[in-house]
């Protein structure tokens, strides 16, 4: 089997779970090397990430640190570039969710919510994306969300942070292009991790309902068009919202 990314040396954040943990497999069988991030550590993800490596014959690191913390961020990932291995690619995949009306959600939760869905995603593209420059190439994929582009109910603070999120790749695709650095980002819709569990199942079925294929996305499928981003088979694709939703219907 071909390996698409034989040699490439990835950063993924939220690498515990869901999307972030069926990408640093898919990357793995893949031929990359990996940083697996996760926030705390956790001897179940420690030798999962080991076992991973010694299947797919590649290295794959666990790094902790809590993405709502500036300095925590900063110091991981100077001790990665500290490592001297060059960084090819960052997948900006964690997030966290808040769903509930404005008038019942205290602002500092918003903040905080900011916090690790968009500031943090732009202070990991700032640092890396220097580190990127030096060898005049890479590829940054930020997880935005369909939540981003329509407007839920209940959802301001968690889509609100997307929507910046999708501006943001937008716009730092440009700023980054004359270095060979592509920014691109996924919007997935509904799929089967622990954040999507937080809906009732009556908004489950109306979200389907509004879905052509009438099923939520398993991690994997979000995982593949990620490593479809990350490959040289988008080599000319930057700025670009790729969405992953089973074909949403609007009424």
């Amino acid at each position: 089997m071909e390996k698409r990314l034989e040699g490439k040396n990835v950063i993924i954040t939220g690498a515990r779970k869901g999307i972030g943990r069926a990408s640093v497999e898919l990357f793995a069988k893949n031929g990359a090397n990996i940083w697996a991030c996760a926030k705390k550590f956790d001897t179940k993800f420690e030798m999962e990430m080991y076992h991973l490596a010694e299947q797919y014959k590649v290295w794959i690191k666990p790094v902790y640190f809590d993405l709502a913390d500036e300095n925590a961020i900063s110091t991981a990932l100077y001790n990665i570039i500290k490592e001297k291995e060059p960084i090819d690619i960052l997948i900006n995949n964690a997030a966290v969710s808040y769903g509930t009306m404005l008038g019942m959600m205290p602002i500092s939760k918003i903040r905080q919510l900011f916090d690790v869905n968009f500031f943090a995603q732009l202070q990991m593209i700032q640092i890396i994306a220097k580190a990127m420059i030096k060898n005049k190439q890479g590829a940054i994929i930020n997880l935005a969300s369909v939540s981003g582009m329509e407007v839920y109910i209940g959802n301001l603070a968690y889509g609100a942070s997307k929507a910046a999120v999708i501006y943001a790749t937008k716009q730092l695709s440009k700023e980054y292009a004359p270095y060979g650095i592509r920014i691109n980002a996924v919007a997935p819709g509904v799929v089967h991790t622990d954040m999507d569990q937080t809906r009732t199942e009556e908004q489950m079925r109306e979200v389907l309902e509004r879905t052509a294929l009438k099923r939520g996305a398993q991690p994997e499928e979000i995982a593949k068009a990620i490593l479809f981003l990350a490959s040289e088979e988008a080599s000319y694709i930057t700025g670009s919202i790729l969405v992953v939703d089973g074909g949403r219907i609007d009424f």
